[in-house]
């Protein structure tokens, strides 16, 4: 008898401390950011219409079971040592609000506790048709994939119109003169944007990396020689200054998903982007950071767009044409001193003696970032004069992506200008992000877009053309070809 009766009172002794342990006013107590608390109570989940509150342990932790008891010590030990040993002042809040980070402590089933009906009455039309998506791709979609803001309070800045118009005398009336074969300053007409273009003189190089480059991937060789004729290039990634200024003039005649077929058969048509899910900016702030999350049919579209504004032509850089622009004439792997292990801090050598820094001053990658984009002054440019080239946001290039690209180049002579394969599924993408590793910022590492994979979370059928649901890493860059001044140079 005497043990049947202990067993009860540590059961229920146990109950009883899995909920005083379970409070919010627990959690709060020894949780290492406070902000948490904050910005729970000014979020949907705590102020809201219908009276009902979400609690701490209703989102991060599962919704029961042995799942709960393992997530609870886990999720309490990892914040009582944070409690105990870490700087709060240290800590990225924005950083641990991402989707990456969420997905460790956000569980679905937590979500589906308390969201137990998918399609209840006075869903809009939009939201029946995400939950219809998400009924289909249970197995690989979460809630936070769409839902990623309503846990705590999050500042949007959804790409919209913008209300601000600036006075006219700010107003640029004709775009840039070319007259020499110079860097100049490109004037958006009809708007206060401008950015610089740098001159990138022709010359040779070779493409891809040696056999023994450290992190060298198989689709970076063999090796060819590659003559590049002279061009302009765009100073820094294309800005949400820049990217927003061609949303604001052509998504009043932006179609629905269902009719850019028709648009796409019209020479003269150019239409804009559809709004997009969320924040495309990521909440990051936009100005002159790098414009990302558009598609590479967006990519081009822009392009198009400010071949009209200006009279001159702009594209996408073939991914010879970035290739050579980002090593600004040395074959290393990078334009500035180092390997790739020398930036790695995974390395025992650097974790004893200290990791390289060199590479913070050129680069923004997963070492210095802080997992979001930078504005372009706060990297030093490559011998040509352009910034973040390495990193900081991939860009697209216009090229079709094989693996064996360069092993169809002829080896026995200098390719002029190539243009990569005559057909292909996905884009070349080049440079790496504020996510990448060293080894993936190296100026021959080379990535293809994943079209399907990043629009898993687009409800849309069509899907859109315009923004990609799943991917904020990639953007691009402008190139400009003028042979009248550009040839021979």
């Amino acid at each position: 008898m005497l043990p049947f009766t202990g067993g009860i009172v540590l059961l229920i002794g146990i109950q009883s401390g899995l909920e005083k342990t379970s409070t919010d006013a627990f959690c709060q107590s020894c949780h290492i950011h406070p902000q948490a608390g904050q910005s729970w109570k000014r979020g949907p989940h705590f102020d809201n219409d219908s009276g009902t509150i979400a609690h701490c342990v209703d989102c991060h932790l599962p919704s029961g079971g042995i799942d709960y008891l393992a997530a609870k010590i886990t999720t309490g030990s990892r914040d009582l040592y944070s409690y105990w040993f870490k700087n709060e002042k240290d800590l990225d809040w924005q950083l641990a609000s991402s989707r990456d980070a969420a997905a460790t402590h956000v569980y679905k089933s937590g979500c589906l506790k308390c969201h137990q009906n998918l399609f209840s009455r006075g869903l809009s039309k939009k939201g029946q048709d995400a939950h219809l998506h998400y009924s289909r791709k249970e197995n690989t979609l979460r809630c936070i994939n769409c839902h990623l803001e309503v846990g705590h309070f999050h500042a949007q800045s959804a790409t919209k119109k913008s209300a601000y118009v600036p006075p006219a005398s700010l107003i640029f009336q004709h775009a840039a003169v070319l007259d020499s074969f110079e860097n100049y300053t490109e004037k958006i007409p009809g708007t206060a944007v401008s950015f610089v273009m740098i001159a990138i003189p022709g010359g040779e190089f070779t493409i891809g990396s040696p056999e023994n480059e450290p992190q060298r991937l198989s689709d970076e060789g063999p090796q060819r020689r590659i003559k590049i004729d002279p061009f302009w290039m765009g100073e820094t990634e294309v800005s949400w200054d820049e990217y927003d200024a061609f949303y604001r003039e052509t998504a009043a005649a932006g179609r629905s998903e269902d009719q850019i077929a028709d648009a796409r058969q019209k020479v003269d048509a150019i239409s804009g982007p559809t709004p997009a899910y969320g924040d495309p900016g990521q909440g990051w702030g936009r100005g002159r950071r790098p414009a990302i999350s558009m598609t590479f049919y967006a990519a081009e579209k822009y392009c198009e767009w400010l071949s009209r504004k200006t009279g001159k032509t702009y594209r996408l850089p073939t991914e010879a044409e970035w290739e050579y622009a980002c090593r600004g004439g040395r074959p290393t792997p990078y334009f500035f001193s180092g390997q790739p292990q020398d930036f790695d801090p995974q390395k025992w050598q650097n974790r004893i003696f200290g990791i390289d820094t060199t590479i913070n001053s050129y680069v923004f990658y997963a070492g210095n970032s802080r997992g979001r984009t930078h504005s372009p002054e706060m990297v030093v440019a490559n011998p040509f004069g352009l910034k973040n080239m390495p990193g900081n946001v991939k860009e697209f290039c216009r090229d079709w992506y094989a693996a064996d690209t360069y092993k169809n180049y002829p080896a026995n002579r200098v390719i002029e200008n190539p243009t990569g394969p005559g057909s292909g599924s996905e884009h070349v993408i080049r440079g790496g992000s504020y996510k990448s590793h060293a080894g993936d910022v190296r100026a021959a590492a080379r990535q293809r877009t994943h079209t399907k994979q990043w629009m898993r979370t687009d409800p849309q059928s069509p899907k859109s053309l315009w923004w990609y649901s799943d991917n904020a890493e990639v953007g691009f860059r402008v190139l400009c070809s003028d042979a009248k001044f550009s040839k021979n140079k």
